[in-house]
């Protein structure tokens, strides 16, 4: 055969052994659906929001259910987004900093992208304005924005009159570790406070109460902290008992034999802490914390621990009091990289702060359970009427219960997840995840905690886990994989909205907004609904659709759902199982050419999916497995013959496994072409090399009545569509005709048209067949 027939085959070799070992390994889950940037916009399920100058600098985002708006801080803008249609009908407020501000920052040696006024701060103030604050050019200010009540015109203005200086309340530096959190007119804020990002210290400012803050300089508290999350979680109906409770890393003292290691803690502190009389002025009086610990049990009792927290989710229950903290961690470790989400109760984290202190006797001294007396009021506990009612405030609280406080401030009991190990673990290095937003979803067979995690490439993840009390194992299901935004991007911020089922995604460039589930997606057959195992989607008798629990839009007589195990066998039984959708096995006529290569292709819909060839040689003849050597290679993409053999020739059938449910999804007849007629066919068009190098041939070379020898190719693999190839050239002679000379249209005649550019279809055919 003609050589270049060869590096063809060669090329798509190497381009099909890349795409093979580039795939996942065998113990990485495949998501069930991946969908790209593109087909996520095609199937509008999303939609992204630019900035009109070309830049976002997202910092921080505040979902406003009640004004159905997204409020986006960047660098000099403050957006407001539809939550309906985020690219549509937005407003923005240009807030940069003087250009006095911008020049000083410049002067004292910063960066001058750094000069501006990022904006890290918004809050509900109340039902008609929004607290901001921006970094101002290393020179930190706030101010209020009013957006009205929901009813009234669309307002959105800054009130510049009302501006103030937010020392304390937001960070000089953009990119320095912040979090804050508004309670009532009560801001809580974890930041570096100062100019060289050095003092790290948690405040309360804004309000009636006192400005109070950690102590200075005491590592015993905060040691060089990344904030990651706060949140107001109360204990009881008495709000003079309610805590805030800041998660965030640290380097930790306790850890004697690690100088460098890293803890995840949980910060805890009375919302109306007033600081001590004579000892901790003006200081916090009743901050604890207590170690977070995610951790992978090992087999030789030595846990493999996800020590850094990347982001934290509080999951809103109908018992205000017990929300559900889902915490997603890296390691810290230089052996391998991986992330883990673990998921921890209120009960745990309010027994590790009513537990044991830790102590550390003094510098010689190993950290050790605190087995002496606790002073009254209990270290920790706020100034309420659960507590007694004996004190007003935590300044009436006796100098020893504030010593104690003050040099007693880690808890000597650890934090654990629910069933003592993370519910996900990621170990393939594929992408690092980064946020973390959940929803809970009631399904037929149970309450499900479905996660979407936001990666540093653009990618969200949708995925459920399934705990086996019998096993105690923990099944990891990825729903899907959504690239949200065109270019791989790190995700810094995600917003829910259950009541919406949208998802709200923000990087650094843009914002998206994409729907929680898109049913049909599956597949248009009972089996392939249920297989799917989303919560949100259920078979209703006629297509896989949004499932309902209850209510108007429930059909419980249809409804066909199995997350827990996908048993499509027994859910679909007589729902389009065995005659309508399932049964219509796609049938296609493959061609190889013999010692060629040829990839007959079957990628299922559901990449879970475990694929099993099957081939019968004869009519009557028994299918048998395909086995695999060095010449015939399984593929993601397909079959992949190597070189192809007279032997080979037969029907192939293509099946897939899925939760012990099979499915021929592809019957695919291949006929082997002997290689002789193929290179005698070829070689009789290209001995003339003058021939070779006209677009078409001419009319005078053509005997008459002797047919083309691309048709006689064409007829000899079988492909009568002669007409399409027709068509095809006569199109493609017309464009020709436009663009060249009139001295070239002369040439052609009416006996020639039909030849136009007969070798580029028989190679566009030939690769369409072939590969």
């Amino acid at each position: 055969m003609a050589s270049a027939g060869h590096l063809v085959t060669w090329l798509l070799w190497g381009y099909l052994l890349e795409l093979w070992t580039g795939g996942h390994t065998a113990d990485t889950p495949h998501p069930r659906l991946r969908l790209s940037h593109k087909e996520l916009l095609d199937l509008n399920r999303t939609s992204v929001f630019h900035s009109r100058f070309g830049f976002l600098n997202l910092q921080t985002m505040l979902l406003d259910e009640y004004q159905e708006r997204l409020f986006v801080g960047g660098k000099d803008l403050v957006y407001s987004l539809s939550l309906e249609h985020i690219s549509s009908g937005y407003r923005e407020i240009h807030w940069p900093s003087t250009a006095l501000k911008t020049e000083e920052c410049i002067m004292k040696g910063n960066d001058a992208n750094e000069c501006a006024n990022y904006v890290r701060v918004l809050h509900h103030y109340n039902r008609t304005h929004l607290l901001t604050c921006g970094t101002g050019a290393f020179d930190p200010l706030c101010a209020f924005i009013r957006v009205g009540y929901h009813l009234e015109a669309p307002l959105f203005h800054l009130e510049p009159h009302r501006s103030e200086r937010g020392r304390g309340r937001c960070p000089f530096d953009p990119s320095s570790s912040f979090i804050s959190t508004l309670i009532g007119s009560e801001l809580f804020a974890g930041l570096y406070s100062d100019y060289w990002g050095r003092d790290a210290a948690i405040f309360r400012s804004l309000g009636r109460l006192a400005q109070i803050r950690t102590e200075h300089d005491d590592e015993r508290l905060l040691k060089e902290p990344k904030f990651v999350g706060s949140y107001m979680i109360p204990d009881n109906e008495d709000r003079d008992d309610n805590k805030v409770y800041f998660f965030f890393t640290e380097k930790a003292l306790e850890a004697e034999n690690s100088a460098h290691a890293i803890y995840t803690r949980v910060g805890r502190l009375c919302v109306n802490d007033m600081g001590g009389q004579r000892i901790l002025v003006n200081k916090w009086s009743s901050f604890l914390k207590a170690r977070l610990v995610c951790s992978v049990p090992g087999m030789n009792g030595i846990d493999t621990y996800f020590d850094e927290l990347e982001d934290v989710f509080l999951l809103h229950t109908r018992d205000h009091k017990n929300p559900v903290i889902f915490g997603l961690f890296n390691t810290t470790s230089n052996i391998f990289r991986g992330h883990a989400i673990c998921v921890y109760h209120m009960s745990s984290i309010r027994a590790a702060f009513n537990g044991p202190y830790a102590h550390k006797e003094g510098p010689e001294y190993h950290w050790s359970l605190y087995e002496g007396k606790v002073p009254y009021p209990r270290p920790g506990s706020c100034a309420s009427k659960v507590n007694g009612g004996r004190y007003e405030t935590t300044k009436d609280y006796p100098d020893d219960a504030i010593r104690f406080a003050r040099s007693h401030p880690l808890m000597y009991q650890t934090i654990k997840p629910a069933h003592k190990k993370p519910i996900l673990v990621k170990t393939d290095g594929k992408y690092n995840l980064k946020q973390i937003a959940v929803d809970r979803v009631e399904a037929e067979d149970g309450q499900y905690d479905v996660l979407f995690i936001g990666t540093d490439n653009g990618i969200v993840l949708k995925v459920i886990t399934i705990y086996n009390q019998e096993t105690e194992s923990m099944e990891e299901v990825i729903l899907e994989e959504l690239q949200i935004f065109k270019h791989p991007v790190p995700i810094i911020s995600m917003e829910i909205s259950s009541k919406r089922q949208q998802l709200y995604v923000g990087s650094a460039s843009a914002v998206a907004q994409v729907r929680f589930h898109q049913c049909d997606m599956y597949g248009s057959a009972c089996a392939d609904c249920c297989l799917a195992r989303d919560p949100y989607c259920a078979w209703d008798g006629i297509s896989c659709s949004r499932y309902y629990p209850t209510g108007t839009h429930a059909k419980r007589r249809f409804r066909r759902q199995d997350v827990r195990h996908g048993d499509a066998a027994q859910q679909c039984f007589g729902q389009q199982f065995v005659g309508d959708a399932l049964d219509k096995t796609e049938e296609r006529l493959a061609y190889g050419i013999e010692n060629n290569s040829t990839l007959l292709e079957c990628t299922p819909r559901s990449l879970q999916a475990k694929v099993i060839w099957f081939v019968q040689k004869g009519r009557d003849a028994r299918k048998e497995e395909v086995k695999t050597d060095d010449r015939v290679v399984k593929m993601d993409l397909g079959l992949l013959f190597l070189r192809v053999r007279r032997m080979d020739a037969g029907t192939y059938f293509c099946q897939t496994v899925e939760h012990s449910f099979v499915h021929t999804i592809r019957k695919i007849t291949l006929e082997v072409v002997e290689e002789e007629r193929v290179e005698e066919m070829f070689n009789k068009d290209f001995e003339d090399d003058r021939l070779h190098k006209m677009p078409c041939p001419a009319q005078s070379i053509i005997p008459r009545g002797t047919k083309p020898w691309y048709k006689e190719f064409l007829q000899l693999i079988g492909y009568s569509n002669f007409q399409r190839v027709e068509e095809y050239c006569e199109k493609g002679r017309k464009k020709k005709v436009n663009v060249t000379s009139q001295r070239q249209q002369r040439m052609s005649t009416d006996g020639d048209r039909k030849h136009f550019c007969c070798p580029l279809v028989v190679e566009k055919v030939y690769s369409h067949i072939f590969f």
